[in-house]
């Protein structure tokens, strides 16, 4: 008789010992055979894992479809986006009843013309079990679509070409590119980045001229600085093509007259160490974010386009120490500036007679607000997004001249049950280990009492400077309207508090971003808003090392803990120059070929860490083509936590067979994913 599905047992790795050594110290991985996809052994060992998370949440399926059913329900299936004009064209995305991918469409001149359908996604993910379709790009006579498609889900992307005048492909393609396309001038040439082959490093530019053959592309820029990345764009003037090449904290732009392809690009400020600028152009003028000269939260400069040198910046809107500056918009009358104090979005709008400097009115402390697509120079109107915990996602046409706001959408929640006057948020500040503050966004049910009986689930991501903003969900309302608590914990490593929160939360400081989230959680449970016993964790990436390092430090105050397409093997990978993006990361994390980053980055990589204890209940998730996060380091550290952990909790692994990085494609197969995640969660609390 076959083993019951409550009886199977966990997969058990094998063990094969590799020895490597460095600066005189010696470690063992059991387990790195694990990270060859092409071997028969390790695609059974992830179907196992497979099949035994599988009969262990079988009881739950119901449940999973249930939850699947009323995630779904809330959202509107045919709906379109606010429409966009450009050049002549208004553009709208739309999804279509019982359809998983969007539908891109134009309208000559008037939203009453004619709709001519550009990409039908779901006609062109009929044959893959992944598909996403990357960057559209319109030649400047609006008759060719310059378009990447990616299907299996590593971020290399497939260039083609269709004429819009008869619908027709381009013999044109392109394969292993960034997907990005930039057009020149002349309709019939445009410039693209190819990547490494092995690395996926983004490392050169290629010029294609439509009609020829695409080996005899000519490569304009080779980015030979393995720490950097390079892309292309066009300005938004439409004068420049740009290059960029990027690291974590050094950037340099190349310019190049989009009328004369065949020129030579020109260097716009070389590169230095530390120092980060963006360039927008207008006129004959460029307008720069940067640090440059101790600007530690970035100020706005401006230069001329014929002497870009950084000894002519000028400053346009100075460096402020309680001000981060994030991005800026420009228009024929106004220059719009996207700030942030106190962790707060503001939206400022300066003209540049300079009559007017004001902010937009936002009230709220748990609130996102961001510039929208704004792509019409001449436009009077800026095109915003809103949205709060308890307040659905708005986009927003504010005019200048009136200074009055149109919404031209709000996101609708469907299913008749949902009242924004139901829900409540609000910022709270725990204090850390060191004293510092550190402030917590949260959204629950109105009436609960903090009586420390809630479950909670707390998120947090806490790297490279991204910004966890307090954004609504109509998904997360499965959790609130089942008693959760929702918070996230603005810790150090994201730019939430500017840009010192960053800095103090990478590389010899990387611990503060883990005893932060584990100072919150305390702080949340002195509180009464839970208890050890209801508390569980989710972090994804780089959010998935944090939680392996807050339960090698404090597993205890955990129930359970999601880890998504977890970065948890940080040694190895980061002494391994040839997986994707770990040159490029020595910014973030410091390079282990030099000793104290190798022992500090020892002391806290949780697959280095995992002892013999009990460990919280545990759901790990990966893709098999995550070009990201490689899918072996997840399913390297299930296996050495099932070895060394003494507890009888649940330690789960999943892996995507079919995708990547960014999980299931499809408008409806991620909600899939988070039916069995929050499945997993609220399965926990009835035990």
């Amino acid at each position: 008789m076959a083993e019951t599905a409550t009886k199977i047992k966990p997969p058990k790795a094998k063990k094969i010992p590799k020895e490597s050594s460095i600066h005189g110290d010696i470690r063992i991985d059991n387990y790195y055979w694990l990270n060859d996809r092409e071997n028969q052994e390790v695609i059974d060992y992830l179907k196992a894992e497979n099949a035994y998370t599988k009969s262990k949440m079988l009881h739950t399926e119901d449940f999973q479809k249930q939850l699947f059913e009323e995630m779904k329900g809330r959202i509107k299936e045919n709906d379109s986006s606010v429409p966009y004009k450009l050049n002549g064209y208004w553009y709208q995305t739309r999804f279509e009843e019982n359809k998983g991918y969007p539908i891109y469409a134009r309208k000559k001149e008037t939203l009453e013309a004619p709709e001519d359908i550009l990409f039908d996604c779901n006609e062109m993910a009929k044959e893959f079990a992944f598909f996403k379709l990357g960057g559209i790009s319109i030649s400047n006579d609006n008759s060719l679509a310059a378009y990447s498609t990616d299907t299996l889900s590593r971020r290399q992307y497939r260039i083609q070409i269709k004429n819009l005048k008869n619908g027709l492909m381009l013999p044109d393609i392109i394969e292993n590119t960034t997907g990005s396309i930039a057009w020149a001038n002349d309709n019939k040439t445009f410039f693209y980045a190819k990547k490494d082959e092995e690395t996926l490093r983004s490392f050169k530019i290629f010029r294609h001229v439509l009609g020829t053959d695409t080996k005899d592309d000519v490569e304009v820029y080779y980015e030979k600085d393995e720490t950097f990345n390079t892309f292309v764009y066009k300005s938004k003037s439409k004068k420049y093509i740009i290059i960029g090449s990027s690291s974590t904290l050094s950037t340099e732009y190349r310019i190049l007259d989009a009328d004369t392809p065949n020129g030579e690009f020109k260097i716009f400020q070389e590169r230095t160490k530390d120092l980060e600028y963006s360039i927008a152009h207008y006129k004959d003028s460029f307008y720069i974010i940067t640090n440059a000269d101790g600007a530690t939260n970035f100020k706005v400069c401006k230069v001329s386009e014929h002497a870009t040198h950084k000894s002519n910046w000028e400053d346009l809107i100075s460096h402020r120490e309680a001000v981060l500056v994030e991005d800026i918009e420009i228009f024929k009358d106004y220059l719009v500036v996207d700030e942030r104090e106190n962790g707060l979005n503001n939206i400022r709008i300066m003209s540049w007679d300079g009559k007017e400097d004001y902010y937009l009115p936002f009230e709220s402390e748990t609130y996102n607000a961001y510039i929208g697509n704004n792509p019409d120079f001449d436009s009077g109107k800026l095109r915003y997004s809103y949205n709060s915990l308890t307040t659905p996602s708005s986009v927003v046409d504010y005019d200048f001249k009136t200074r009055k706001s149109v919404v031209k959408k709000e996101q609708e929640v469907l299913g008749g049950k949902f009242n924004k006057e139901n829900y409540e948020s609000k910022r709270i500040w725990a204090t850390a280990r060191d004293g510092v503050k550190v402030p917590i966004s949260l959204v629950y049910r109105k009436g609960i009492k903090l009586n420390g009986k809630n479950p909670l689930l707390q998120y947090a991501y806490g790297s490279y400077g991204h910004t966890i903003d307090p954004s609504f969900s109509s998904i997360r309302l499965s959790l609130l309207d089942r008693g959760f608590v929702y918070a996230i914990a603005h810790v150090r490593g994201g730019e939430y508090l500017g840009r010192h929160w960053y800095e103090t939360g990478k590389l010899l400081t990387k611990k503060n971003s883990f005893t932060d989230f584990i100072d919150c959680s305390k702080h949340m449970i002195s509180e009464g808003y839970t208890s050890k016993k209801q508390l569980y964790a989710y972090g994804g990436s780089a959010g998935g090392m944090l939680m392996g390092a807050i339960i090698n430090i404090n597993a205890e105050l955990y129930n359970g803990v999601i880890s998504a397409v977890p970065f948890v093997d940080v040694v190895t990978t980061m002494l391994d120059d040839s997986i994707p993006l770990t040159t490029g990361e020595y910014d973030e994390w410091g390079n282990p070929n030099e000793p104290e980053y190798y022992e500090y980055m020892k002391s806290y990589s949780p697959y280095d860490n995992v002892e013999a204890k009990g460990y919280p209940n545990m759901l790990v998730t990966t893709g098999l083509h995550d070009s990201q996060v490689q899918y072996w380091e997840p399913a390297k550290w299930v296996a050495k936590l099932r070895e060394l952990k003494t507890d009888s909790n649940l330690l789960l692994l999943h892996t995507d067979m079919d995708s990547g990085h960014g999980g299931a494609s499809g408008r409806f197969e991620s909600l899939k994913e988070v039916a069995r995640e929050y499945a997993f969660l609220l399965d926990l609390e009835k035990r």
